[in-house]
């Protein structure tokens, strides 16, 4: 899916958005910081189950995943990081690149992300950050869960 599809879904559901421009790749936290403000990351992870991929959409403070606990609250028997190999073949995204809206999987959702006026991430484009607000993410991806 490309950015002006992105922007289609979007518009769609009237999301209250902005795409901003770097001169250069967000590669870390470091870069971030030039363009916003870091604690407001929201990058999408691609999960793997027994069932197939899953989006995760977390918060940059959150820190390391529970996979246990996730398991539980989720019903999932395995649950890890998808292989970015995986991910690039069922996808189309590297890692780091992978789009906080049109991704086209179920995901789950951290709810420490609605406590921010709005949140940053990737669009697949990987000199472009989405600027969005946290409720907008919730509808414009198949939410199967939240967690905290």
């Amino acid at each position: 899916m490309n950015i002006g599809e992105i922007q289609q879904i979007l518009d769609l559901h009237k999301c209250c958005y902005e795409l901003i421009a770097q001169d250069k790749p967000i590669l870390s936290a470091a870069d971030a910081k030039q363009y916003y403000p870091i604690e407001k990351a929201a990058p999408m992870l691609v999960l793997q189950s027994e069932k197939g991929l899953l989006g995760c959409i977390v918060s940059f403070q959150h820190g390391k995943l529970n996979f246990d606990e996730l398991k539980r609250q989720f019903g999932f028997i395995q649950l890890k990081l998808a292989d970015r190999k995986v991910i690039k073949e069922e996808t189309g995204y590297d890692i780091g690149t992978i789009p906080l809206a049109g991704l086209g999987l179920d995901c789950i959702f951290d709810k420490k992300l609605l406590k921010h006026d709005f949140v940053f991430g990737c669009t697949g484009n990987e000199r472009l950050t989405l600027k969005i607000k946290p409720a907008d993410l919730l509808r414009v991806n198949v939410i199967i869960g939240q967690f905290e």
